[in-house]
């Protein structure tokens, strides 16, 4: 089922978690934030929608890096009931991608509940101050990519953000899969 995320509540605060990343590294806000803030992408590797942009979040990710943005990917699904979301199959992935972010497992899905994760992608942009300020899309790319001409809103609206601490006051929501939670 597809579902868009809510509007951005300017302002909220980033909660602090405990996760591991695929190589069993152990991350928390502090050690992902960036001088000019992070953003915190909920994804999976099964959903259409993620990999329709899964190229344009890796391209997108590194320039982000370069302006001073920590960014992370947080995986919450039951891998039990989708086996493709497993760890195992989260490290090939990330592996294969050349992710140049840590993609870490939320076993518990404690911190997809805390930050009210909706679908994958779902995208927190928070300013240095780790406030959030962004929670839009990546671009218009639903199940099918967006043409390359497509404007690159999530981009635009972390550059602002790295520039006066603040997002667009006009956001378009990302919709994708549903997180899939245990029973």
């Amino acid at each position: 089922m597809a579902l868009n995320t809510p509007v951005c509540d300017f302002g909220w605060r980033a909660i602090d978690f405990v996760l591991f990343d695929t190589l069993g590294e152990r991350h928390t806000l502090e050690t992902l934030r960036g001088p000019n803030g992070l953003l915190l992408m909920f994804i999976c590797n099964h959903c259409p929608y993620v990999k329709a942009i899964i190229d344009r979040i890796c391209r997108d990710a590194r320039e982000l890096q370069t302006l001073g943005f920590g960014v992370a990917a947080i995986m919450s699904n039951d891998p039990t009931d989708y086996p493709e979301d497993s760890p195992e199959n989260m490290r090939r992935v990330a592996e294969q991608l050349s992710f140049s972010f840590p993609y870490l497992f939320d076993a518990t899905q404690e911190v997809a509940r805390q930050y009210g994760a909706v679908c994958t992608p779902d995208f927190f942009g928070f300013n240095r101050h780790l406030e959030l300020q962004y929670r839009g899309r990546l671009d218009e790319s639903g199940r099918l990519p967006a043409p390359v001409s497509a404007r690159r809103e999530l981009v635009e609206a972390m550059r602002q953000i790295a520039d006066t601490g603040q997002g667009p006051s006009e956001q378009t929501a990302s919709i994708g899969c549903s997180i899939k939670w245990r029973s």
